[in-house]
């Protein structure tokens, strides 16, 4: 294997929750506005490019349940970020117009962030499905040439083709429970 391959395999593969990557995204994206501040003065052209392999790693550690929360919190995290190197005075109300602003001229870099974790995503979604859709396949093949004709149906005492329900698995429907 080349050694790129490698390096990325060593790589730590945490599992976020959707609430956890955009806590995550937001905390560094907040880390990184503070340090462009102090150490480049606010450069939002610094700022604009580390955002992007944030978004990227938000999109990988997110667990596979939650990857629609990928492209949605990173846009969050930029703004949680641009706080620091927005640079208003005059109160709240400066401060929420430089913020406004700051987003607004910088929304190249939010939307090509959101881009990023937007295609991570969904090429993550896609052949998470198509892993699923294979192992679909091959436990059906695995039952039929195992001679099991009542394949996935024949659980818990179930009549095949009956899913636990109707005349077939004898006459009796389930009973529901009162709700207290």
């Amino acid at each position: 294997m080349p050694p790129v391959v490698l390096a990325l395999r060593r790589l730590p593969q945490p599992r976020l929750t959707g609430l956890g990557a955009g806590l995550f995204a937001s905390a560094v994206m907040l880390t990184l506005g503070f340090l462009d501040r102090l150490l480049l003065d606010g450069s939002p052209v610094v700022y604009g490019l580390l955002f992007l392999p944030v978004s990227a790693l938000t999109a990988l550690w997110v667990r596979a349940a939650d990857l629609v929360t990928a492209p949605i919190g990173v846009p969050i995290a930029f703004a949680v970020g641009v706080v620091p190197i927005a640079g208003g005075t005059g109160g709240f109300g400066g401060q929420a117009m430089a913020i406004v602003t700051a987003l607004a001229v910088h929304a190249g870099w939010l939307y090509g962030g959101t881009l990023v974790a937007g295609l991570i995503a969904s090429v993550r979604k896609v052949r998470e499905m198509g892993r699923r859709q294979h192992l679909v396949r091959t436990a059906g093949s695995t039952a039929q040439a195992t001679g099991s004709s009542a394949g996935a149906s024949a659980v818990a005492g179930e009549a095949p083709g009956a899913g636990g329900r109707g005349p077939t698995s004898g006459g009796r429907t389930p009973r529901r429970r009162p709700v207290a």
